[in-house]
């Protein structure tokens, strides 16, 4: 039974009727008065007089709050936070009402029936990131082709962990009948596997936009015969054991801190437990589990602990056939975030085998 998906999207906004508005020679003061007192502003005339009013509540923020400590850091992410997404773009027949602004096919891909409708600055500039990555394409040094990665389907800009797979795909002796790629995102893991011979791929994911995003991408190819996806948490529907079991989870932990999360980049608690619980079902005797994974977590905070050396102390149910490591380059030069770890950060592949 074919079940239809709802991609994620920014919802869009429902202003007031009277709504303040934003053009050039407009009191700036005023405006900002407008938004700490939590009312919308619509930005009129230029796309770039949006990107002005940006700019300039920084510059206010930036004499109001200090921004040097952690905490100060955070109240002062916020509270822009709070402002900037009160900022509007008035759509129209899926193209934004501002002249000199950028065509976002978003806007027709995510919203076939809304002709009218208002998003945030903040939102738009987002689908607008997303538009051009997804319209030029991004190089993986390990795949054939150019990815090109749907709204909302998160991408890696770093490749040692997808390089570390590869070379262990390219000594792989196994049998190359099926395998399941856990929380398959925008399929990298996937396509490695079918490029070094699996005649099969399985793929799931939570996130409905890498299923229809990656449904797109591989259309009537003869990839999509070769790798077939559910839409459902971990394994989905997929029961029949396999030969081989790929996972490249979220590297960090969720933390108290965090607000809206990102399920790509932190995972719960429970869902270690929860994946081993369940691949220990579905891997065929003499088959292998891979793990893609970091130290990025024990790096930050000494106190996290490695969900894979736990499930191997504890578990029960596996046991480590070999952990392949490899260091991560330098961060750039560009960062504002303090990264003093990175020298020592490194990436892992884990292979495990049934105890």
């Amino acid at each position: 039974m074919n079940v239809t998906i709802e991609p994620n999207k920014p919802t869009p906004v429902v202003p007031e009727k009277e709504i303040a508005l934003y053009y050039r020679g407009i009191d700036i003061k005023q405006t900002i008065k407008v938004l700490e007192a939590g009312k919308y502003v619509l930005v009129t005339e230029f796309y770039s007089n949006g990107l002005e009013l940006l700019k300039e509540i920084h510059s206010y923020l930036q004499k109001k709050l200090p921004n040097k400590t952690f905490l100060e850091q955070r109240k002062y992410r916020d509270t822009y936070h709070k402002l900037s997404n009160l900022i509007l773009l008035e759509i129209v027949d899926h193209k934004l009402e501002v002249k000199k602004s950028p065509e976002i096919g978003w806007l027709e891909k995510l919203y076939p029936e809304n002709e009218h409708f208002f998003l945030s600055f903040s939102q738009i500039q987002g689908l607008n990131s997303a538009w051009q990555w997804y319209k030029k394409g991004i190089v993986i040094p390990v795949l054939r082709n150019k990815l090109h990665p749907y709204y909302g389907v998160y991408f890696p800009t770093r490749f040692e962990h997808l390089e570390l797979f590869d070379n262990w795909l390219k000594r792989y002796k196994g049998d190359k009948k099926t395998a399941i790629d856990v929380g398959i995102g925008s399929g990298i893991l996937a396509f490695q596997l079918v490029k070094h011979g699996f005649q099969k791929v399985f793929g799931t994911d939570t996130n409905p936009n890498a299923i229809i995003g990656l449904k797109e991408f591989m259309g009537e190819t003869k990839l999509s015969r070769k790798i077939e996806l559910d839409f459902g948490h971990l394994f989905g529907k997929w029961t029949k054991p396999s030969e081989l079991i790929v996972f490249n989870p979220p590297w960090l932990p969720i933390t108290q801190e965090m607000n809206r999360l990102d399920e790509a980049i932190y995972y719960p608690k429970t869902l270690f437990p929860d994946f081993f619980k369940e691949a220990k079902k579905r891997l065929l005797p003499d088959g292998k589990l891979v793990v893609l994974f970091s130290n990025l977590g024990q790096l930050i905070n000494s106190k996290n602990e490695h969900p894979i050396e736990i499930e191997l102390a504890e578990g029960g149910r596996f046991q480590l056939e070999r952990c392949f490591k490899k260091s991560v380059k330098a961060a750039s030069k560009n960062t504002k975030r303090d990264q003093h770890w990175r020298s020592e950060e490194a990436v892992e592949l884990w292979v495990l085998t049934h105890l």
